[in-house]
């Protein structure tokens, strides 16, 4: 079988040579040739085609295995390439020789191809000479089938064209009809247009004018009547119509606008409607409101408007000389800029009222015939309300008109930051005037509750700086008591009072608005911390500060001093927030906690040591002996270390804080601070004297009596220096309790409502004075002095304390028992009992 491209040859030349009758005959004669004269040489090379095949693939893979054969198979052979390589190589006759070889074993190859394809070849020759025939036949058909569609075309051609002018005339006839009876309906609307107009004079019904104008003009528009002579001559009289309606309509609205008068603006709104111009206009309306409020803020903030006025010049620094005297010049300038922002407001509410009237009418308006509300009309879905979109033009430029004026000019600066308080009421005069006047059931309002937050955020700048003057304005007076170059100095009386006269000033100026109101308290609380931090650093802590045996030391004088202030500053603070929601005092709680804490720390290091001194007065009771008949009557030697003591206190030091603190109690602050450490002054003293007289062992019935004189004294120089004793609530109950329970049989104890006034401790511990010898107290059993067994007890509660009495009361039975009693002492199931019992209700 020969090679691909061979076979490629072969068809090639089979389609070339089967196009005309010469090539064929020509193939034919070239055909004869080969098999006249090579057919011999053929049938010698190739004895049959099985050989000839087999012969034919060698050559191929010759011709793919030489390495100059092979670059003949590619498909981008380049023959001047080969040739330049050939010479280049200087062997180009022994290339030349071997193409030669190459050439000749093509043709024999080409030869044996033929020959073996004779057969199909000539076949396809026969095949050549029929389709020819056939194709002579069917030319023949074609060009009878051309000659009669001409004859055809010819006979159409002729109605065609006629049909086609009668349909062209037929076409012109109806749209001139069409034109005739749209030009009679705009003439006949033109006529009733021109009769109301003629009849309603000035009370024209600018509805049904309207809406015969806009049917006019859809007309001439949708049907293109330029050139009409007789619609032409009525085009000025319709646009001088059309100008006079707009013209009515606007004066009409401006005026039901200005009015507030829905019915008015209702069917001003139906004239635009019928006109087809309600929402262009409804949208330039809103346009116009939108300049006219860019517009009065920055007349509000004109300098030069404002120095004119005054005859003065106002540039970026402020006011400036010019014929009048700057000091008279810049009050009528502020009251000049004043009265401009009053306007200004006065044009905003005057705005978005108007604005918001509109609104509410397209709401409620519908057309009579369609049925259409005009807000549908003139909004679309998603579409912002006509108020939002005014507001957000009212914040942004006034936003930008007052960050401006606070950068450019120190003038308006000032004279807002000083009037920070007016400047917001205008804000809310506004605000409330606007919720006020638009709250109709039913309506949205004309602003949205975030409004407020929104204009004063516009006034932040001035805001910023207003609170940082009236904190300047307070600091500089606490600096002024507090000299940093002088260590121990303390502020005077009228220093004092000026501090709080100027806090009452700062709230009293803001006190119309809440938010600033806060805004206030947070600086006054900063002023509050800050006086707490200089009295404390001017806190005296030596050992003169705590002596309470000698007279009042300067040291002491000072923190006594520095107390009351500091009492005196938190009481009337606190009374003046009283009216202010609550809030207002959580504002303060932190900077008076402050006060408090360093008032509380002047002095409680003198009352921490006059406790000391009549704890230790009052343990002197331990050494005396309250067993014998004959005890000394009224009082003891260690109550009188007591009354001394207390009444040196009191004219020494209590005198002085008492005194000075009864106008720091209000109903607001409470108790003061002096009167509070009075009072757990005194509750300590009754308290420790029940523990330890309850601890006195033995004790005789005139040592009873004895304990009985010392508590009257006590109570009465308690009530008398210290504190009023009625006032000590359960302290006092406990302390009055124990009277009687000194006297009390003991088969009664279980029963005794006494118990409950007084701690378990004090209870178990005088029954141990009832009970035999061998029955140890916790002191006593482990050795403890007084005063360390009473630090003990401060330091546990009753259910520890109980542990230990419990102990004693073990090792007591243990002792019986060793001695083979089996009786116990009717104290000790009595302690049993009442322990368990009042241990647990305390707890």
């Amino acid at each position: 079988m020969a090679s691909p491209r061979v076979q490629r040859m072969s068809n090639t030349f089979s389609r070339t040579n089967s196009g005309s009758p010469r090539l064929h005959a020509l193939a034919s004669h070239r055909s004869a040739s080969l098999t006249r004269f090579d057919r011999e040489s053929v049938l010698e090379s190739a004895p049959d085609a099985a050989a000839a095949e087999a012969a034919s693939r060698a050559a191929i893979e010759e011709f793919k295995n030489d390495k100059i054969f092979s670059k003949f198979l590619v498909d981008d052979f380049n023959a001047t390439q080969f040739a330049s390589e050939a010479l280049s190589s200087g062997s180009a006759a022994a290339s030349s020789e071997k193409l030669q070889e190459g050439i000749q074993l093509l043709e024999r190859q080409l030869r044996s191809e033929v020959f073996l394809r004779h057969d199909e070849l000539l076949e396809q020759l026969s095949s050549l000479k029929e389709t020819e025939s056939v194709l002579t036949v069917v030319r023949a058909g074609v060009e009878s089938l051309q000659a009669s569609t001409q004859r055809v075309r010819a006979e159409i051609a002729e109605p065609y064209k006629h049909i086609k002018t009668k349909s062209k005339q037929l076409s012109s006839l109806h749209d001139t009809v069409e034109l005739l009876r749209t030009v009679i309906r705009v003439l006949k609307q033109v006529k009733r247009l021109q009769e109301l107009w003629e009849a309603g004079g000035a009370n024209v019904d600018l509805a049904k004018a309207a809406q015969l104008y806009n049917e006019i003009e859809t007309l001439r528009k949708e049907n293109d009547l330029a050139g009409v002579e007789v619609v032409d001559e009525e085009i000025p009289w319709l646009l001088e119509v059309g100008n006079q309606i707009r013209s009515e309509a606007m004066k009409g609205l401006e005026k039901g606008m200005e009015a507030l008068n829905q019915a008015e603006v209702g069917s001003i709104l139906q004239v635009y409607y019928n006109m087809g111009e309600l929402k262009p206009t409804v949208e330039s309306l809103i346009g116009k409101y939108k300049q006219q409020t860019i517009k009065s803020v920055s007349i509000a903030l004109d300098m030069k408007a404002i120095s004119a006025s005054v005859g003065g010049s106002l540039g970026s620094g402020g006011m400036q000389r010019s014929s009048n005297s700057q000091g008279a010049g810049v009050p009528r300038a502020r009251e000049s800029l004043w009265q401009r922002m009053g306007a200004c407001m006065d044009q905003l509410h005057f705005i978005v009222v108007a604005v918001w009237h509109l609104q509410r009418v397209l709401a409620k308006k519908r057309d009579p015939i369609s049925h259409v509300g005009f807000l549908d009309e003139v909004m679309q879905a998603g579409d912002s309300m006509l108020t939002d979109r005014v507001w957000e033009t009212v914040v942004k430029s006034y936003a930008s008109q007052m960050k401006s004026a606070f950068t450019a000019s120190s003038f308006v600066k000032e004279t807002f930051v000083v009037g920070y308080p007016k400047l917001l009421g205008m804000v809310d005069g506004l605000l409330e005037r606007l919720v006020r006047d638009t709250d109709v059931k039913g309506v949205p309002p004309a602003i949205k509750p975030e409004a407020r937050d929104q204009l004063v955020a516009a006034l932040e700048p001035f805001q910023t700086a207003y609170l940082g003057k009236s904190l300047g304005r307070l600091s500089e007076l606490v600096n002024s008591m507090f000299p940093t170059a002088v260590r121990g100095s303390i502020p005077s009386q009228e220093q004092i009072s000026r501090l709080i006269s100027r806090i009452q000033e700062e709230l009293d100026v803001v006190k119309s608005d809440v938010r600033l109101t806060f805004l206030v308290l947070r600086e006054i609380g900063k002023i509050l911390r800050l006086l707490a931090e200089r009295a404390e650093y001017q806190t005296a802590t030596g050992p003169e500060s705590r002596q309470v045996m000698g007279p009042l030391t300067g040291q002491q004088l000072k923190n006594i001093t520095l107390c009351l202030q500091l009492q005196d500053v938190r009481a009337r603070v606190t009374s003046m927030v009283v009216g202010l929601p609550s809030a207002a005092i959580e504002v303060l709680s932190p900077s008076l906690g402050s006060l408090y804490g360093v008032a509380s720390d002047c002095i409680t290091a003198l009352f921490k040591a006059m406790l000391e001194r009549l704890e230790n007065c009052i343990l002197q009771i331990h050494e005396q002996s309250f067993a014998t008949e004959d005890m000394p009557m009224p009082c003891s030697r260690y109550m009188e270390d007591v009354q001394r003591s207390i009444m040196h206190f009191r004219s020494e030091f209590l005198s002085k804080l008492l005194a000075g603190s009864t106008t720091a109690v209000t109903p607001v602050s409470g108790e003061s601070i002096s009167a509070g450490l009075a009072r757990k002054l005194a509750s300590r003293v009754l308290l420790f004297w029940v523990r330890h007289a309850a601890m006195v062992r033995p004790l005789s019935e005139s040592g009873k009596l004895q304990l009985i004189s010392d508590m009257a004294e006590l109570e009465l120089v308690v009530g008398q220096s210290l504190f009023p004793v009625e006032q000590l609530g359960a302290s006092y109950r406990a302390f009055r309790a124990f009277k009687p329970l000194v006297f009390l049989e003991t088969s009664k104890f279980a029963s005794s409502s006494l118990l409950q006034e007084l701690p378990p401790t004090v209870v178990l511990h005088h029954l141990y004075t009832r009970a035999p010898v061998e029955l140890e107290s916790p002191m006593q059993r482990t050795k403890l002095t007084p005063q360390q067994y009473s630090l003990w007890l401060d330091s546990q509660g009753e259910e520890q304390a109980w542990k230990g009495i419990k102990a004693t009361l073990d090792e007591y039975a243990a002792k019986v028992r060793a001695r083979g009693d089996k009786e116990f002492s009717p104290i000790y199931p009595l302690m049993l009992q009442l322990g368990a019992s009042l241990t647990w209700k305390s707890s």
